[in-house]
């Protein structure tokens, strides 16, 4: 189980040491994978191998922890274990009762090897040309080999030793360790740690102890002289020398460990349960002396399974997370650089041209000392990509402060970097001041007023002072759901602070100056809304003839003869004229009950005045059509008066 097949980058990596893997830059990220249930995880110089025991199926992923292949028809794969170079896989099939190999290069299967109906192998350790696996339910659970140095590969059951496991054990063997085998008796508080001679045919017991049994999970150290233990219990991470299993060290951890790997240059990564959410993953670069690399907490980690694993060179560490269908894996790229984690703190609001005062705090689970610079850049509405303010020092305890009076009103943002070392990850963080700008004076005229039918009018913005912008839009909104809002010229105030633009008005009109404002100014609208009386004219038929007469023109009807009265009126969908009807008696005019009449679609509205005109015949009539703004049946335009049509009748 977990052993590591060394290619020649592996070994120059365990040989330079962890700080020249170390890069400048600290990506972590997550991938999905198509992994029901997380198993066992091991890895080559070329791929990173995952057993899901669910779906029957190997998970490959190359070594950026990208999915490139699948190996399918593995019932309840469980355990993998590698060839010591590296160019076969070893498979435990609980669920076929058998052992197979599977060639790392084409990822398909190349030999099995049957353990024995019922004898459901669950672990696999490969020394000395032989294949040790163990195998088995509770009580009736015993350690297996396949000898593949011969011709034909035999299969042999009950090799324990004379020791008798509560459940199938838990195995790790290492190429430097020649002839050694560890068993864990991983399924009762009382099971030992078994360390066998397998240096003949026979595995005999070198040395066996009781370390607390409930063993989650094991990787041997890079020599294969010790073995790390997670487990039992919680905060017991522990080494213990092969040679008598007395204890080496215990790796501090806050939490119950559930699973262990160990890279070519001996740094120990380990996951922990993390009941309280304080962070699952943990790193040891220089044994338990040096305090942990702890990352942050992962969504979900499983439980009872191998879900942690260095890169055959060391350089990356794969954790796997979320099992299920929203499996991930996450690919810590400097594992070996302590987190560090930055605040920056700026006023809410300032003035602008006055300092201001930023705060802020840098911390890691390794503290940086005093003096350790900060890149400080401001980024405002003079420099949107940012302006470097140089370097800041830390100060003690982590903090940090610096004045600065921003040149620049608005949205100004401080943001503070630390670019890492080879013990500490990069980190980034900003916050941003609303700084205060001057409100500059921007009109514009002719606000209130009514204009004609078609009027040409002159609209002028004016625009005071400002610092750099010197730019006016004008927009026009004629009245009306059918015409849009509609910016008619932009440019450039003249010297006298004008910009001009001239409008031919069918509608009332809201007319908008804007101006977006500068580094030291803020945006500023102003509004002009103007209206347009409509086109209207009115024309008289069949009289018989006109005369100026009681200070005006009057049209003479016989009295056999309805006045035709035509109104032609600039036209809007459901427009209507209003029309008056008004008899002149003793001095004074006294209209009689307007009505309202349709346009056409062509804006001619005809009215035939009927009637016993015999009755008529002496007095005098007036009439006019108007649009009336909200009761023509629109709200476009001003109200608008026709001129009077006079008329009388005779016999």
């Amino acid at each position: 189980m977990r052993k590591r097949s060394l290619t020649a980058a592996a070994i120059l990596a365990a040989l330079i040491g962890p700080t020249a893997l170390a890069v400048p830059s600290y990506a972590d990220t997550d991938r999905p994978i198509p992994l029901s249930d997380a198993g066992d995880t091991v890895a080559d110089g070329h791929h990173l191998y995952l057993a899901d025991r669910y779906q029957h199926q190997i998970v490959v992923t190359d070594t950026t922890g990208k999915v490139t292949g699948r190996i399918p028809g593995l019932p309840q794969v469980r355990d993998l274990e590698l060839s010591p170079d590296g160019a076969t896989l070893y498979a435990a099939l609980y669920g076929a009762d058998k052992i197979v190999a599977i060639d790392t290069t084409r990822l398909t299967v190349t030999a099995e090897y049957p353990t024995g109906a019922g004898t459901a192998p669950s672990s696999v350790a490969y020394a000395d040309g032989r294949l040790w696996f163990g195998y088995g339910d509770q009580w009736e659970s015993g350690l297996g080999v396949v000898d593949l140095t011969t011709e034909t590969p035999t299969v042999t059951l009950d090799l324990a030793g004379g020791h008798d496991f509560a459940g199938p054990p838990k195995l790790y063997a290492d190429p430097d360790n020649p002839g050694t085998l560890v068993a864990l008796d991983a399924s009762i508080s009382s099971g030992p740690v078994v360390v066998y001679d397998v240096s003949t045919a026979t595995p005999a017991i070198r040395v066996s102890a009781d370390k607390g049994g409930f063993y989650k999970d094991a990787a041997l150290t890079p020599d294969g002289q010790d073995i790390v233990v997670a487990g039992p219990g919680t905060r017991a991470l522990t080494e213990y020398r092969l040679s008598d299993l007395a204890e080496v060290r215990t790796y501090p951890v806050k939490d119950q460990p559930e699973t262990v790997s160990i890279a070519p240059d001996g740094t120990v990564a380990a996951t922990v349960l993390d009941t309280d959410d304080i962070g699952d993953t943990y790193v040891f670069t220089n044994g338990p002396a040096r305090p942990s690399v702890r990352n942050v907490s992962h969504d979900w980690m499983p439980w009872g399974a191998h879900a942690i694993s260095w890169s055959a060179d060391g350089a990356k560490l794969f954790v796997q997370k979320d099992p299920g269908s929203s499996a991930k894996l996450h690919r810590i790229d400097r594992p070996r650089a302590y987190e560090t984690k930055l605040t920056v703190d700026a006023p809410a609001s300032a003035p602008r041209a006055k300092s201001l005062k930023v705060t802020g705090k840098l911390t890691s689970g390794l503290a940086l000392p005093a003096g350790t610079p900060l890149k400080v850049t401001r980024t405002d509405m003079e420099s949107p990509d940012g302006k470097s303010l140089g370097t800041r020092p830390l100060g003690t305890g982590g903090t940090f402060a610096f004045t600065d009076s921003p040149p620049s009103g608005g949205r100004v943002t401080y943001t503070v970097t630390y670019e890492g070392d080879a013990a500490h990850t990069g980190a980034k963080a900003a916050d941003s001041v609303a700084v205060s700008r001057a409100k500059p004076s921007l009109t514009i005229n002719n606000n209130g007023k009514v204009y004609a039918y078609g009027k040409d009018v002159k609209f002028t913005a004016h625009l005071g002072t400002t610092y750099k912008n010197r730019t006016v839009e004008i927009w026009a909104d004629p009245f009306g759901s059918d015409k849009p809002n509609k910016r008619v010229k932009t440019g450039k105030v003249d010297s006298h602070g004008n910009l001009s633009v001239t409008l031919d008005l069918k509608r009332d009109a809201k007319v908008t100056a804007k101006f977006s404002g500068d580094s030291r100014y803020t945006s500023a609208s102003a509004a002009s809304t103007v209206g347009a009386k409509v086109s209207v004219s009115t024309s008289v038929g069949n009289h018989y003839k006109t005369k100026s007469v009681w200070n005006h023109t009057y049209y003479f009807f016989h009295k056999t003869k309805n006045p035709l009265i035509t109104t032609k009126m600039s036209y809007y969908w459901g427009r209507a004229q209003k029309f008056e009807y008004q008899v002149y008696y003793q001095g004074r005019w006294y209209p009689g009950d307007p009505a309202y009449f349709k346009l056409g679609s062509d804006g001619v509205s005809r009215v035939s005045i009927t009637g016993d005109h015999g009755q008529d015949v002496g007095w005098r009539f007036r009439v006019r059509s108007s649009y009336i703004n909200g009761s023509s049946g629109d709200s476009v335009n001003s109200t608008t008066h026709g001129a009077w049509k006079y008329f009388t009748f005779t016999k």
